[in-house]
């Protein structure tokens, strides 16, 4: 009995005083059937491969904060050093998209939203959705929400239907309830691809440009689509005025330059929103970023800005640095990513490496609140379009049936969308030769790092964080988050 009560007392000594030894130096892990991980680790580390060995995988290396010696490159975070807030991370959820994922087998289907939009480890937590007010070119066929024969006009907008998009259409609304029902926060910004055709000079989907003496009625045609979708359930955060301003080529598109929105804007669209007591945001030009005058246009005429949220951008032609150029002359005005399209013609690494670096990290650091890739759904045909819509346009996930193929563009949007929340805001880091980074503080005070090795050689490097680092790795071409 004696012999039991000392051994018992003395390990209890043990387990008591001794209970951290195992975090002693550099016998933290001399006992190999011991995990210490749960323990010892500091920083969640998610990676994603371009020869696919990983993709958006959480690392089981065991990151601590020490001191660091060596002659690696350093990416320093200074989360006193705030820029903008995030809105969120997507895609556009076209017409085609939803007639796919309506065609899922119910479970499958309800698997795959929870997936994407959902708020468990499984998911990468889409936060924001772009939709096209009527057709887009990745829609099956070209419509809007008030087509007329010719040449029928309809200015009290009597025939002004959503239907289109409802059952026994594309599916997009009821598909957009079942999201928010998954997500009650996610934000929708909808852009139109073309107005009606008889509101135009050409009284075609494809290119041709809006009628001046239609301009107030197209005006009502925006509140009548913000009030019609609010009575459903589904909150329009913003709108763009035309989607690809300057493209006259797609199906559907229209030409608007920018004095025609400016003057849009400042007399009709504008005033009508104040009018029906509409808050839904104006965020101007939505193409590339080759043409920032095109915004400054508009911003520049105060009578035109005081209804302007902001502007947004796609990067088809131009250099991202043209969000940072337009947000300092312009400081109280937004800025935002809203489209990048992968091809199918593209590769894996490529389309990874590209698109986190100049839509991802490239966008963040030059101040917009969210980034977009393009289509988030197709099938393996690259199907819907429109006869002259993109015809190789790949989705985030390729549909077939009840099969869902995960493509580049899902990744590139998850390594980030997964952990950044919105209301996250960007704090300092810096680029680092064949690095390149972003960094946030996010609203329960966690730091999130997306790194990026843009680089042919694997790179060890230093992450600074309050004079304390952590030395991980990460091969050539691959993207990695960070999480403390």
């Amino acid at each position: 009995m004696r012999v039991r009560f000392f051994l018992g007392v003395g390990l209890l000594w043990v387990l008591f005083f001794c209970g951290d030894c195992s975090q002693d130096g550099n016998n933290s892990n001399s006992n190999p059937a011991v995990d210490t991980s749960v323990a010892l680790n500091e920083v969640e580390f998610w990676l994603t491969k371009p020869d696919h060995t990983a993709l958006l995988e959480k690392q089981s290396a065991v990151l601590r904060f020490g001191s660091a010696t060596n002659t690696n490159p350093n990416i320093e975070i200074d989360s006193t050093q705030t820029y903008q807030t995030i809105d969120g991370f997507g895609y556009t959820l076209t017409g085609g998209s939803a007639q796919l994922i309506n065609a899922m087998p119910a479970s499958e289907k309800t698997n795959l939203l929870h997936e994407l939009f959902g708020s468990a480890t499984n998911s990468i937590g889409i936060s924001y959705l772009r939709i096209s007010i009527g057709a887009s070119d990745l829609n099956a066929a070209a419509f809007s929400y008030d087509d007329m024969p010719s040449p029928q006009t309809d200015l009290t907008l009597a025939n002004f239907r959503l239907d289109a998009d409802k059952e026994g259409g594309t599916g997009l609304i009821p598909l957009l309830k079942e999201i928010l029902a998954i997500n009650p926060g996610i934000k929708i910004i909808a852009s139109p691809w073309s107005a009606p055709t008889w509101m135009k000079d050409n009284n075609s989907f494809i290119g041709g440009s809006l009628l001046t003496h239609y301009y107030d009625v197209y005006a009502r045609y925006f509140v009548m689509y913000i009030q019609q979708m609010q009575a459903l359930g589904i909150r329009i955060d913003a709108i763009t005025p035309q989607n690809e301003p300057l493209n006259p080529g797609n199906e559907p598109s229209l030409v608007m330059t920018a004095e025609q929105q400016r003057d849009f804007i400042k007399n009709n669209l504008g005033p009508a929103f104040q009018s029906a007591g509409i808050t839904t945001k104006i965020v101007a030009y939505d193409h590339n970023c080759d043409r920032p005058d095109y915004v400054e246009t508009i911003l520049k005429d105060t009578a035109a800005a005081k209804f302007v949220n902001g502007s947004a951008f796609h990067l088809y032609a131009g250099d991202i640095s043209a969000l940072s150029s337009i947000r300092n002359a312009y400081p109280d005005k937004s800025v935002y990513f809203t489209e990048q399209w992968t091809s199918g013609s593209g590769t894996f690494n490529g389309d990874l490496q590209w698109h986190v670096r100049h839509v991802i990290i490239g966008s963040l650091r030059n101040w917009s609140r969210t980034a977009f890739e393009w289509n988030l759904a197709n099938d393996p045909s690259f199907n819907p379009h429109t006869p002259g819509g993109c015809k190789e346009c790949k989705g985030a996930i390729t549909i077939s049936g009840s099969s869902v193929t995960r493509n580049v563009g899902y990744y590139i949007v998850g390594q980030v969308s997964k952990f950044v929340p919105p209301g996250s805001l960007r704090i300092a880091s810096n680029n680092s030769g064949n690095l390149y980074s972003a960094a946030f503080r996010r609203p329960d005070g966690k730091k999130v790092l997306i790194v990026l090795n843009d680089g042919n050689a694997a790179l060890s490097f230093n992450i600074k964080f309050k004079d304390k680092w952590i030395t991980p790795a990460i091969t050539a071409g691959a993207v990695a988050t960070f999480i403390w």
